[in-house]
């Protein structure tokens, strides 16, 4: 069996629990594992992924180099030594000389084979070398050039823009185009191929490399960041991998706002651009000229991608020197995937078939690491699954068929019949809503209720059995139907919810509307004025009914033809046929997972809380075929101090009152007193911010409704300073700014406040990726357990799925386990957001008797669960409480 390495290149002096990592790593790289990592924030988690797996993949490239060169050497020694074949043959079948002959034939392919690979790879290390060398010395002079060129080249697409028309016969050529049979398109592809491949072989090889994807862009950014202050930030081939909405800088295409009228104007963008390219030299008979990107220049996304191999870049980098080359990060980036060695990318884009391969991502015997994988089974049951409303399906049925109407005549037959089946599936799903196609579905009224079908059984309720879902998929992907349809209503509806067909005699005034339009956008954009919150709520309703929704019909097609049994179809009727919903609900993401396992040569799933991790074998592992014995763990403790951290569960409070924060008796008014008793004796001792998290927005709003009422939440704002989540995303980072100046206040001023209390709630915008570290986060109360609804249907089917599909452990049925684990997870990671240093220290209080039970506890992260003391009365929790802080405090002084 392999070892791993006994040191490690890092920054500073590792911690023995970052050592331990490091090696079990190297190991599980080593071996072709799937490993489950789990090491706590603060603890140098992505320092150690970096340092151990680039260090590993630097020893596998040597080896390989090592291991072809010795082939080599074996093969041109057997050529050599090869003796002239006898002419009389032996009693086998074949005479000698011809036997030799094939053997000295194969070990002459095989040196040239290997001459030609290490050729190659000779190559390629130059060329990286030389674009390392000379990449300061590129940015200087691509500077000067751009200063220059600057001007005239925006003088140019300023003229470009002024003078290009919005004819009809732009449109038109942009939305029929024929859709191409599998042969016909397989052999535009590989003349496209040919045509288009300028570049050397080296450049397009996939060499081996290592796929690094977390949650959010941020989370990206900070581990390139990383990456950067490594000790392989020089030697490196990394590349940050985003959509078009966070690479585009064409601020033309930006201003759209949504992701898909971006993704629709670029891929235009780009058919005029091959378009153009094929006219060169052949004069142009009619029609205006078609907008091109100026950025998608091939030369300058050479130069882009020698510049990001060359360097290590995160997102904001990559921006900034697109706008300083004139050349598009998101174009670039993807020139870089085959010779990068490093690939930075969220998981969406890895964890996504379509998505992957648009990408240019091979998984083929590479390394997989998903970070911060603690809700890996929901997020891949969430980008698996798709919902369709009412509203969208009879506008989807509305715009095909005007669509279909006007160019009929100019349709060919194969076009015109996936249209029609296209719209049987449609008219049958709005069936399904008690609805009918060609009447508005606001005032169609349906009767309430909820139905939980299979696959098979939704398609014969919708009468849509006779049709080849497989082929319907294919089609939208060769024909590029949702986005030719998506242009036609942006040019001929407006910005207005229906869809008028103008004769052909109106032209004129189209081209009219179109300015109007245009000169609006212009108005609009030079505003000043603030928008209320109700005028920002009609603009993004505007955009939303504006839109084609055949992109939602196109991924709701792909999910039914999942397997019958790995998912449901949920069909909601709200009273109309626009609110009621048809929505697949995967249930067995093991499915979509299974092929990045059976591809990958070692995947490494880490995060800083992964308990309980049985659920996460059994459900995404064993169901995708993954034995025991290729899966390996690894936990590691915190690097604080064991005195450092005071994890405690309450079961009753200062009055005596037992802490049962079940369903039934949590809402009593003598719980939620005890729960702001317990609140203001922490208040009492606790200095700095205290974070309060409650197991939901409704439990939140009316504990804090009674304590008004009841005076108990005056006299906590006399101790410290109140501040609530708030509901609208964009006003987290004003709340945690305002939270932290007011300790800030109050640590330079003890004679006022002693701090500031934040209340929070469990899964939402506070309990992942906030760090409430030293002050910020002294104590973190959790009050209940975030048990979530047992009553949601989809809940109930996937614990019935899994009871079906999954074997019983411990006496308990998997869909027990599985709401369970749903809760313990949201748990860690609340209290999670308080030690994130080695020098850091809070008290964790788990106010609930049911955190008492052994089975409860099991789950908690290793390093909470070996300091955690139950208490059954208040005085000696709230005396150990004190005591901490204390202790604290003296050492401060």
């Amino acid at each position: 069996m392999e070892t791993g390495r006994d040191t490690f290149p890092f920054p500073y002096q590792p911690y023995n629990i970052q050592e331990q990592f490091m090696q079990a790593l190297y190991i599980a790289l080593d071996q072709g594992k799937v490993g489950i990592f789990e090491s706590p924030t603060g603890t140098g988690k992505s320092l150690s992924l970096i340092c151990g797996a680039l260090s590993w993949l630097t020893d596998f490239e040597e080896k390989r180099k090592q291991e072809s060169a010795a082939l080599l050497h074996e093969g041109e020694a057997a050529l050599s030594t090869f003796t002239a074949p006898s002419s009389t043959s032996s009693s086998s079948a074949e005479p000698d000389w011809i036997t030799d002959f094939v053997q000295k034939k194969a070990d002459r392919d095989l040196v040239s084979k290997l001459k030609d690979e290490e050729l190659k790879r000779k190559k390629r290390e130059e060329r990286i070398e030389m674009i390392r060398n000379n990449v300061q010395l590129k940015y200087a002079m691509k500077r000067k050039s751009c200063e220059d060129e600057e001007a005239i080249k925006l003088l140019q697409l300023s003229k470009e823009e002024q003078t290009e028309p919005q004819g009809d016969q732009e449109d038109e050529e942009l939305i029929i185009a024929e859709y191409e049979s599998d042969d016909e398109s397989k052999t535009r592809t590989r003349f496209s191929a040919t045509e288009e491949d300028n570049d050397d072989d080296l450049v397009e090889e996939h060499v081996m490399k290592i796929y690094y994807c977390s949650r959010t862009h941020s989370q990206l950014a900070q581990f390139v960041h990383e990456v950067q202050k490594s000790p392989f930030s020089k030697d490196i081939s990394l590349v940050t991998l985003g959509s078009r909405q966070n690479l585009c800088i064409n601020d033309e295409v930006r201003r759209l706002g949504s992701s898909q009228r971006i993704n629709d104007r670029c891929v235009e963008m780009q058919k005029n651009k091959h378009e153009k390219q094929n006219e060169d030299g052949v004069k142009r008979k009619r029609g205006p000229a078609k907008a091109v990107c100026p950025y998608n220049k091939p030369s300058a996304l050479q130069q882009m991608r020698d510049d990001v191999l060359g360097k290590v870049h995160d997102i904001e980098q990559m921006m900034k020197l697109g706008r300083e080359t004139h050349s598009c990060p998101y174009y670039a980036t993807r020139l870089s995937v085959p010779p990068a060695q490093l690939v930075v990318l969220p998981y969406q884009m890895l964890l996504h078939e379509a998505t992957r391969k648009a990408a240019g991502v091979q998984l083929k015997g590479q390394v997989v690491i998903i970070d911060e994988a603690h809700n890996l089974s929901d997020t891949l049951s969430c980008i698996h699954s798709a919902e369709l409303t009412g509203a969208q399906l009879c506008r989807a049925h509305s715009q095909l068929t005007q669509y279909s109407d006007r160019y009929k005549s100019r349709l060919k037959a194969k076009n015109v019949m996936y249209i029609k089946q296209i719209l049987f599936v449609v008219e049958g799903l709005v069936r399904v809503l008690g609805g009918k196609v060609g009447q508005n579905p606001q005032t169609q009224t349906t009767q309430t209720g909820t139905e939980m079908l299979t696959i098979n059984s939704f398609l014969f309720k919708a009468q849509i059995d006779n049709i080849n879902l497989f082929k319907l998929p294919r089609y939208f992907e060769k024909s590029l139907i949702s986005r030719k349809l998506g242009g036609f209503v942006e040019k001929y509806a407006g910005s207005g919810v229906s869809l008028h067909i103008q004769s052909g005699s109106n032209k004129e005034n189209r081209r009219t509307e179109g300015l109007n339009r245009y000169l609006q956008t212009l108005q609009s954009n030079q505003n000043t004025a603030p928008v209320s919150a109700a005028d920002e709520q009609g603009s993004e309703a505007e955009k939303v009914l504006s839109a084609s929704p055949m992109m939602q019909v196109e991924g709701f097609f792909m999910a039914l033809t999942n397997r019958n049994t790995d998912g449901r179809v949920v069909v909601q009727r709200q009273g109309t046929v626009s609110e009621s919903s048809v929505k697949f609900l995967l249930l067995n993401p093991a499915v979509h997972f299974a092929q990045v396992l059976k591809q990958c040569r070692a995947v490494i799933i880490a995060g800083g809380t992964m308990q309980p991790v049985s659920d996460f074998k059994q459900e995404l592992l064993f169901s995708a075929g993954v034995g025991e014995e290729r899966i390996t763990e690894f936990s590691c403790g915190h690097v604080i101090p064991p005195e450092n951290i005071l994890p405690l569960v309450l079961c009753s409070g200062p009055s005596g009152q037992e802490l049962d924060f079940t369903f039934q008796s949590r809402d009593t008014p003598r719980m939620m007193d005890e729960t702001g008793r317990i609140l203001s004796n922490i208040c009492n001792v606790v200095p700095g911010g205290v974070v309060c998290f409650f197991p939901s927005y409704e439990y939140s709003r009316r504990i804090v409704s009674h304590w008004e009422a009841s005076g108990a939440l005056s006299r906590l704002a006399n101790k410290k300073k109140i501040f609530q989540e708030p509901k609208k995303a964009n006003q987290v980072e004003q709340v945690l700014s305002e939270f932290s100046r007011c300790i800030q206040r109050c640590a330079a001023d003890p004679g006022g406040l002693t701090g500031a209390l934040l209340f929070s709630v469990v899964g939402g915008k506070m309990s992942e990726g906030i760090n409430f570290s030293d002050d910020l986060g002294r104590c973190v109360v959790m009050v209940g357990m975030p048990y979530p609804n047992i009553k949601s249907p989809e809940l109930q089917e996937k614990m019935s799925y899994l009871d079906k599909h999954l074997p019983h452990n411990g006496g308990k049925s998997p869909g027990q386990a599985l709401i369970e684990n749903q809760c313990m997870k949201a748990v860690n990671q609340s209290i999670g957001r308080a030690i994130r240093h080695r020098g850091d220290y809070s008290c964790i209080v788990l106010c609930d008797r049911r955190y008492a039970r052994p089975a409860t506890l099991s789950k908690l992260p290793k390093w909470i669960k070996d300091r955690t003391s139950t208490h059954t009365t208040f005085g000696p929790a709230f005396a150990a409480l004190r005591k901490f802080f204390l202790e604290k405090k003296q050492k401060q002084v």
